[in-house]
């Protein structure tokens, strides 16, 4: 049986999302919770969106294969479905940053990396460093120089679409770095913090923090609006974007087709994006 598992995280005591020998990960907290309520070993996660050490996230999915007997047995002798029981007994085992939403029992067809159609990222970033408010010193980065949202926003637009991001990107062996960069906006809340919104069919690795970093360059008068613009045509990364703290980032949603689609959308996802010719 297949179950997606929504859950939330604050990154800051976390390695990241991956497993890693000796370091504390999301993936490792989960599997063991898992495993632990399941009485099994050997469980394995697949996630959507696989965060470094650092960022949080209010909207992760993953999703892991159950024996069928196994999962049958979770709700004891309650009336409660298995995907219920996941729910409760998952949270009474994890540990406070990390909690499980909900759990939906799923076909095969879903697929918690390749079924999602589009993930959504916030930032956070404070252009007055005396108004910072201490409870919230975990998830937004603090810059001493004042932001112009309306140049951050005007350069911003001008990355949306699909494009090669590898200037924003640290590449893999065999991996693409084409995306279709959805939205990519900025506004100023009412606490005066600058922030995010990006939007994407898929990011890689680095790529949300780079392209943050290369709009606040715009936002601190620094550089002209069309110049991030001009790292990404290049195709190679540029010193002058910096990658930014990881603790501003936040993963705040994973979007899926509906269900009849999931397979289709999966096995497109797949397939090795490029540029069309011109």
């Amino acid at each position: 049986m297949r179950f997606r598992i929504d859950f939330a995280y604050d990154g800051t005591e976390f390695s990241g999302w991956a497993a890693q020998p000796g370091r504390r990960t999301v993936e490792g907290e989960l599997t063991s919770a898992l495993e632990t309520v399941c009485r099994v070993a050997g469980l394995k996660l697949t996630v959507a969106g696989r965060t470094d050490a650092g960022v949080h996230g209010r909207g992760g999915v993953c999703h892991v294969d159950l024996d069928r007997t196994v999962a049958e047995r979770l709700p004891g002798r309650s009336d409660r479905t298995p995907a219920e029981a996941l729910v409760t007994r998952l949270n009474g085992v994890l540990a406070r940053d990390v909690v499980v939403r909900r759990v939906a029992n799923v076909s095969e067809d879903f697929d918690a990396r390749f079924s999602a159609t589009q993930r959504r990222y916030s930032y956070r970033i404070l252009d007055r460093p005396e108004q910072l408010d201490p409870l919230r010193r975990h998830d937004t980065v603090v810059v001493k120089r004042g932001l112009d949202v309306e140049a951050m926003n005007e350069a911003a637009a001008r990355l949306v679409g699909l494009n090669d991001f590898a200037a924003f990107c640290k590449k893999r062996e065999g991996a693409t770095t084409i995306r279709t960069l959805l939205h990519y906006g900025w506004s100023r809340d009412d606490e005066g913090v600058v922030v995010g919104r990006i939007e994407a069919d898929a990011f890689c690795h680095s790529m949300v923090r780079a392209l943050v970093g290369a709009v606040v360059p715009v936002g601190e008068g620094r550089r002209d609006v069309g110049w991030p613009r001009e790292v990404m045509t290049s195709g190679r990364r540029d010193p002058g974007v910096v990658v930014m703290p990881a603790h501003g980032l936040c993963l705040e949603e994973v979007s899926y087709p509906p269900a009849e689609e999931w397979a289709a959308r999966a096995e497109a996802s797949r397939v090795m994006r490029e540029l069309p010719h011109a």
